[in-house]
């Protein structure tokens, strides 16, 4: 194994080079074309840090859930201050989680459905896309854009170096030189 910065060759497996003292524990790995392997931290915090992400995923079930538990937690507020006496004066206080939930339902709702455009696109699917005419029907408007034709092939996009290249094809003239 050579190293890449003073280009001597050292023993498999080195960690460092025996000449300039570079790093060269990643090059056997890059030349097999392995990366490297980290171990996943398994401490508390990382514990915690995943048991997180995983619940603030958006997700539409999560958001409808929220939205449900903002709504009841706001007619559970209004129901207080209304029928209890001296409800007015600490009612209230059930509003906060009540739009509190509302708002982080909406928002996981949103970016689930985001999430869910995010990947339609990626797959080659327009969000929202729905043609207003059967594909086969012809457009009386001039211009107007159809919808595309699966069946059918298209021509290839020129090359740009298409005709740059022509020449290599035909062998040069050589010239003799006759003494």
């Amino acid at each position: 194994m050579f190293c890449p910065n003073c280009a001597a060759q050292n023993l498999e497996g080195a960690s460092f080079c025996r000449v300039c003292g570079a790093n060269i524990s990643l090059v056997s790995q890059a030349l097999t074309g392995t990366p490297p392997v980290t171990p996943e931290r398994d401490d508390f915090a990382s514990r915690i840090h995943r048991k997180r992400e995983k619940r603030f995923e958006p997700s539409l079930e999560r958001g409808i859930i929220n939205v449900f538990m903002g709504i009841g937690f706001i007619v559970a507020a209004l129901a207080i201050m209304l029928r209890f006496p001296g409800g007015v004066f600490w009612g209230w206080s059930l509003f906060i989680p009540g739009f509190s939930n509302l708002g982080r339902g909406v928002a996981s709702i949103v970016a689930a459905r985001k999430k869910e455009a995010g990947s339609l696109s990626s797959a080659g699917i327009a969000p929202g896309y729905f043609p207003a005419q059967p594909a086969n029907a012809q457009s009386s408007m001039p211009g107007a854009l159809s919808a595309p034709r699966t069946g059918e092939l298209r021509n290839p996009v020129p090359s740009v170096t298409e005709g740059t290249t022509r020449h290599l094809g035909a062998e040069a003239p050589t010239r003799h030189l006759d003494d």
